[in-house]
């Protein structure tokens, strides 16, 4: 394969997990807007949020995070060296292991609740209603973990297949069967944040199931397998080990805010998680998804040994996603009020809870570059099956977000907690790179940092000028919903016209590389 069919290939595979990404943020924007409406930034949403937090830590310990990162490299290893029988013997294996693994993870998390929910929110504690419904939503929540543990397995299976588009968009079957699920019931319950909590676990299910007939077309089965003994497994496990505990380090940044915010004024959980939800737009449409799409090919050069191909795959990912991400990055900063205004204030979602979200998401926002790159550095030594390294920077960064937090707390309240998430980032993306460095050699850091700077210019240009065409007190409002959209979406489609007249001018090679893309498309 050409290095232009290489760059293809990575590029319509992250293009299709982009697409059906997009669909699954926009369906939980939906979400959250009705979320949002109905219990507003609230001590019951603050609940509600931190017990979210304990099955979505343990899905990144468990799940998407260290089955991205163990299980895809062992599958295309095997797929490529003992044949698709052993594969798939391999993923019965994996399958039957979770099964009894993650569900008694589950089992004693339900009956442990109470003191999980003491170590991540003690400022709860003090306050007996909102400990005790943290409690409840936590042990309802929990069986999520493991419909999303098989949902994870089965998309790192398809992964290995080169299918990418149905596992990307089964996240967004949990975002509707949340939406059904608290339509239909939140009326009908004295306690209504419980429905939302029904339809996170049951959303968990679904996910897993509409990835069944793709993951059985494509030769594989649900059956039993208890041969725990499996090479493969063994080696999965190894891998699975550090990559798990450097998720683990990694859910202590979130966690450090969650408990120092609980300390906080009410409303300062909720603000942060809005804000969070929105740069995980840009970061899941491009940052997971180039990770993702990238990692079966870096795995297949790390096999074969050629390294060359591995450099080369990886500037080219690495540049493409910061032409792409730094725009929405700067956009995000530049359009921050209108942007939650629009998608969040209405009902019991007022102008103080649109102005806390805000602030807490320009904060956010500064370290989206560096949140995506990370994705792209971590899934190269992922390829190369070293998992160790990206947990002993994580620890680093980590120490560092702890520091800061505590520090900038005391001068910008939960403001500080969300800056401090940016530059501890910050950190660990140097010094992935720098160890990266030395482990492969030669890649082009130079070419990298000239289009990164490119992009970071004509984003600032951008951002100023969509600044000045949204700020004004419309935006302190709440309704005119569909005249705030036109005039959004319209400064969005200019900033973004901008953006290419500059890159264009500057000659950027992924200007001219998406172009052609582009070109070839409307020809044929």
């Amino acid at each position: 394969m050409t290095p232009v069919d290489r760059k293809g290939h990575i590029v319509r595979a992250a293009g299709l997990m982009s697409i059906a990404t997009f669909i699954s943020r926009i369906l939980g924007y939906i979400k959250d807007m009705i979320l949002a409406g109905i219990f507003g930034a609230t001590g019951t949403a603050d609940a509600f949020f931190v017990a979210f937090r304990i099955p979505n830590l343990l899905r990144e310990l468990f799940a998407e995070g260290s089955m991205s990162s163990a299980f895809i490299p062992v599958l295309t290893e095997y797929h490529t060296k003992h044949g698709d029988e052993e594969a798939k013997r391999l993923v019965r294996t994996t399958f039957t292991f979770i099964l009894v693994f993650v569900g008694l993870i589950c089992f004693t998390g339900i009956i442990f609740s109470p003191t999980i929910v003491s170590i991540i929110a003690p400022g709860f504690i003090p306050i007996a209603s909102k400990f005790n419904l943290t409690v409840t939503l936590t042990r309802i929540m929990l069986p999520f973990l493991l419909f999303i543990s098989l949902a994870s397995l089965v998309m790192g299976a398809l992964n290995t297949k080169r299918v990418f588009f149905i596992p990307t968009l089964a996240p967004a079957m949990l975002n509707i069967t949340i939406i059904i699920i608290v339509l239909l019931l939140v009326g009908r319950m004295t306690q209504p944040i419980i429905a939302v909590a029904i339809g996170v676990a049951f959303g968990g299910f679904v996910q897993f199931a509409f990835q069944i007939p793709s993951f059985l077309k494509n030769g594989y089965s649900l059956k039993f397998n208890f041969d725990f003994k499996n090479p493969g497994l063994k080696k999965m496990a190894l891998l699975i080990l550090p990559a798990t505990a450097g998720m683990a380090v990694a859910q202590i940044n979130i966690f450090v805010s969650t408990i120092l915010a609980s300390y906080l004024s009410e409303g300062s959980i909720t603000y942060l998680y809005y804000s969070m939800r929105l740069i995980q737009f840009p970061i899941g449409i491009f940052g997971v998804a180039m990770g993702m799409a990238v990692l079966p090919t870096l795995s297949e050069h790390s096999v074969k040994g050629d390294y060359k191909k591995l450099r080369d795959d990886f500037s080219f990912s690495l540049r493409l996603l910061f032409f792409i991400t730094i725009p929405a990055m700067s956009g995000l900063i530049a359009l921050n009020e209108p942007i939650v205004n629009l998608l969040f204030q209405r009902g019991q979602f007022d102008y103080t809870a649109t102005l806390g979200t805000s602030y807490a998401l320009i904060f956010y926002s500064l370290g989206i570059w560096s949140i995506v790159g990370v994705r792209v550095t971590t899934s190269c030594f992922y390829s190369m099956q070293d998992t160790k390294t990206p947990v002993k920077v994580a620890v680093l960064s980590v120490s560092v977000n702890i520091l800061l937090s505590v520090v900038l707390m005391n001068f910008l309240s939960y403001k500080g907690l969300a800056l401090a998430n940016s530059l501890a980032s910050w950190v660990n993306i140097s010094v992935l790179s720098y160890l990266l460095n030395k482990k492969l050699g030669r890649i082009e850091w130079k070419r990298i940092l000239l289009s990164f700077i490119k992009s970071i210019f004509a984003s600032f240009v951008m951002g100023l000028i969509g600044w000045m065409l949204l700020h004004g007190d419309l935006w302190k409002t709440t309704g005119d919903t569909l005249v705030k959209s036109l005039l959004l979406l319209s400064t969005v489609f200019i900033c973004f016209i901008i953006y290419l007249i500059i890159t264009r001018l500057f000659k950027s090679d992924e200007f001219y590389y998406l172009y052609d893309i582009i070109k070839k498309r409307v020809k044929k």
